[in-house]
This record gives C-alpha cells, sequence and structure tokens, in this order.
C-alpha cells in the first residue's frame, strides 16, 4: 500500500514538473496568446502606425517568453491620404486565443466578435499575467485603443477615430477605445463593448486618462 501511495506521489510529481517546464518560467507564458499592454509606449496615440504598434506587442510579448510567437496589435487603420482601409480583425490570426493563465479569450474571430466571448476584467491581463484597473478603480484604465466598429473593422467617413493611423500623439485626433471590463456609465451596448465603446478626447496620455485609460491596447498572437 505504502509503495503504491509512493509511486502515485512520485508520478504526479514528474508530472507538475513536465507541466512547469512547457509552461515555462512564470506559468503558462509559452502558452500565452493574448494580452493587454502593461504600458502605453510613452506617446499616447502615436504608436508609430501599425509597425510600431506590432514591434511593441512582440517586445513584450518576447519579454514574458512569448518570443516565437508573431504579435499583431488589435488595431484598425482608415483609409486615409489615399491609404486602404484595414480591419484589426483581419490582422490578428485565427485563434484560438487564451490568456497568460491559460484561460480562454475566444476560440475564433467569429466567436471574439460575438457575444460569446470570454472577454473580461478578469480574463484580460497583461503580458506578465496582472490585472488591469477598471470601472470603479483608481485611477480607471478600461479604455483599450482599437480604432474600430464592433464587428473589428475600421471606422469609413470624414471621422478620424485611429489618432491618423496611430501617427498623432497630440489633441488633433481622436481614438475609438473599447472596454476590457465591458462596463461603462450605464448599461447600453456601447458600455459593455470589448473594442468599440466611445471616442477619447485626444490621443495626448493626458487626453487618452481623461475618459478612463492609459494608452493601452490588446495583442493577439496570429501563429
Amino acid at each position: 500500500m505504502r509503495q503504491s501511495i509512493h509511486r502515485s506521489l512520485l508520478i504526479g510529481a514528474a508530472a507538475a514538473s513536465l507541466l512547469t517546464a512547457c509552461a515555462g518560467p512564470s506559468g503558462n507564458k509559452s502558452g500565452m496568446s493574448f494580452f493587454v499592454t502593461s504600458a502605453n509606449p510613452g506617446k499616447g496615440g502615436d504608436l508609430g502606425g501599425l509597425d510600431g504598434a506590432d514591434k511593441y506587442c512582440q517586445k513584450l510579448g518576447a519579454a514574458a517568453g512569448a518570443a516565437h510567437r508573431t504579435w499583431h496589435a488589435y488595431l484598425s487603420k482608415q483609409p486615409l491620404n489615399g491609404e486602404a482601409g484595414i480591419n484589426a480583425r483581419d490582422r490578428i490570426g485565427k485563434g484560438p486565443w487564451t490568456n497568460a493563465k491559460g484561460d480562454l479569450i475566444a476560440i475564433s474571430v467569429a466567436d471574439l466578435h460575438s457575444d460569446g466571448n470570454m472577454l473580461s476584467k478578469q480574463r484580460a491581463l497583461t503580458e506578465t499575467g496582472a490585472g488591469i484597473n477598471g470601472r470603479g478603480d483608481t485611477p480607471n484604465q478600461h479604455d483599450m485603443l482599437t480604432g474600430s466598429q464592433p464587428d473589428g473593422t475600421f471606422i469609413a467617413g470624414d471621422v478620424n477615430t485611429t489618432c491618423s493611423n496611430w501617427t498623432v500623439g497630440d489633441d488633433s485626433a481622436k481614438a475609438m477605445v473599447g472596454h476590457h471590463d465591458r462596463t461603462g456609465l450605464d448599461d447600453s451596448v456601447p458600455a459593455k463593448s470589448w473594442n468599440s465603446s466611445h471616442l477619447s478626447r485626444g490621443c495626448s496620455p493626458d487626453a487618452l486618462k481623461a475618459t478612463g485609460g492609459a494608452g493601452l491596447l490588446y495583442c493577439f498572437a496570429v501563429d
């Protein structure tokens, strides 16, 4: 009996050791395929365009042990200055996506943009597995830069909702933001939208803070 118990303990310890080795030094980082940036690069809505935003996601993902993945920012690009628009939903791969703790966010692009996705304050974690302040916390930081409509497509028309395609860090432009905690001033659909809740007051760091944000963004692994 004692030998059987001892053998079971050894098997359990070996399995736990294998899982830890596969997960990496800080938990499930190697399997992480979604995170919220832990900070803004420092220039508000000026992210260096889509390429700069992707590089920032890549940098943070690599620092968290997921350098083997290709990371893209969930940001749309408007058809400004003769350039074609780009949809955020078309930039993030096919899924599924999980956070730093292994919690499921969505199984596909369609699922992500449906009411059934699992994104919430508890699951929208940073690359290090930390949570982000939401409505009711001080300071509130639930505004996430997206520049997108609820279905993940760019916003057309004569309105700048992408900080001039993520190249402006002053208040000459605005950005569409979503709420990672899916809460707002009321129970309306926009207030609960993770990717298309309202416009910021501007694109400067101070303007982004004014409505409850910190210039943070969603990053997804495309492979």
